[in-house]
């Protein structure tokens, strides 16, 4: 697959096949995943890679206390809530992700449900918490490289047939996921990614964000017209 095509084709999976996924290709996608670019070439990042039941006991645990009422146990600061036309994006994917789930705005019940499998990283069989070095967990420069790092794991796990979706909600109660994926003290979780071989009857899985057009966000100085 040539690097447009990867790019442009790779699209968020919410829906997986319970098929465990083998040690040996994760271990593919953590070695491409760590050439990313790094600022000063600190590669501030770390992958915990869980399982089995301790990703269950994650999910339970996560799940359980999101219900029940705990505020968001987040390591890193929020971004509050999006307005303006970052929340028409956001809005927007939402649309189109009810619709191929047949789920209706008033659908108060189905929309829940819907929040739930976040919360339960949408059931996939792996999932990859991405930690950053504390030392760095305040430097833009180290979340930014974190991104990098993140936006190549989830390239090469395409290449490899494996989906995939970045799933803030998913570390909501990052003190459960800190004990079950043994996070050591001297690390700070940032995201997890959710990992596995997509689901094809799952109608979420076919829907692909849009994008911008190159006019609305960037801008040429010096170039002859």
């Amino acid at each position: 697959m040539d690097f447009e095509t990867l790019v442009s084709d790779r699209r968020s999976i919410r829906g997986y096949k319970p098929d465990a996924v083998p040690r040996e290709v994760i271990d593919e996608v953590i070695s491409i995943t760590k050439y990313a670019p790094s600022s000063m070439n600190t590669q501030p990042w770390h992958f915990h890679v869980v399982t089995g039941e301790p990703l269950e006991r994650i999910r339970e645990g996560n799940t359980e206390r999101m219900m029940a009422g705990h505020p968001p146990d987040r390591e890193t600061r929020g971004h509050g809530a999006y307005v303006g036309v970052h929340r028409e994006r956001q809005k927007e994917i939402a649309a189109d992700l009810f619709e191929a789930m047949g789920i209706d705005w008033g659908d108060k019940e189905g929309r829940m449900d819907w929040t739930m499998r976040g919360f339960r990283q949408f059931d996939a069989p792996v999932s990859i918490v991405v930690t950053v070095d504390r030392s760095l967990d305040e430097s833009p420069f180290a979340l930014f490289d974190l991104g990098a790092a993140t936006h190549g794991l989830v390239l090469a796990a395409w290449s490899r047939g494996l989906g995939t979706v970045i799933n803030g909600q998913g570390i909501m109660q990052s003190a459960v996921v800190r004990e079950h994926a043994n996070i050591p003290d001297d690390e700070v979780i940032v995201t997890c990614v959710a990992i596995g071989y997509p689901a094809e009857a799952f109608a979420a899985n076919d829907v692909k964000s849009s994008r911008v057009s190159n006019e609305g966000l960037v801008s040429y100085v010096g170039f002859d017209d």
